[in-house]
């Protein structure tokens, strides 16, 4: 029986290379000049030291930006809240999305059964396994979830006929 598996993954040597590009572009950017602005990569995700919001802001879009151009999402990273540092600084950390969680994977299988395809949908640990009788259903079911908006970066593997 046809089927293929939706997941979440990020791969983590791209990310590296958009973080490193990124620290390049804030060292020779001329905004950023005489101001302690860092991004690190740790192993749970981010760190992101700014001089204040704009800066904040500034950064996040220059790592967006980078790695759009690796063709990864910004939807790979979860960001917390704001916190004060030292010197009027601004702290932020961001976990890295791997996998699909729980109500992630609810809200996938409901807007697969809202559809009415003939397919069905089942959790398996941090992945969707999706399995019909026809390959068209299975393509509709891809396209339906590239048009939604989950607030994460999608990937369909496995396909098998």
């Amino acid at each position: 029986m046809p089927s293929f598996d939706v997941v979440s993954k990020v791969d983590m040597q791209e990310v590296d290379n958009a973080v490193n590009q990124a620290v390049k572009e804030i060292g020779t950017r001329y905004d950023f000049k005489g101001t302690t602005n860092e991004v690190e990569l740790v192993a749970d995700g981010l760190r992101i030291l700014a001089a204040d919001e704009y800066k904040l802001k500034a950064i996040k879009d220059i790592l967006i930006e980078k790695l759009m151009r690796r063709k990864l999402s910004g939807k790979c990273f979860n960001y917390g809240s704001e916190e004060n540092a030292s010197a009027g600084a601004i702290r932020q950390k961001a976990s890295i999305v791997q996998g699909i969680s729980k109500e992630k994977g609810k809200e996938i299988v409901k807007l697969i059964k809202e559809s009415k395809l003939k397919v069905q949908a089942q959790i398996m640990e941090d992945q969707v396994r999706v399995t019909g009788k026809k390959r068209d259903d299975l393509q509709q079911v891809m396209q339906l979830l590239k048009e939604k908006d989950l607030d994460i970066e999608l990937q369909f593997e496995n396909m098998r006929s």
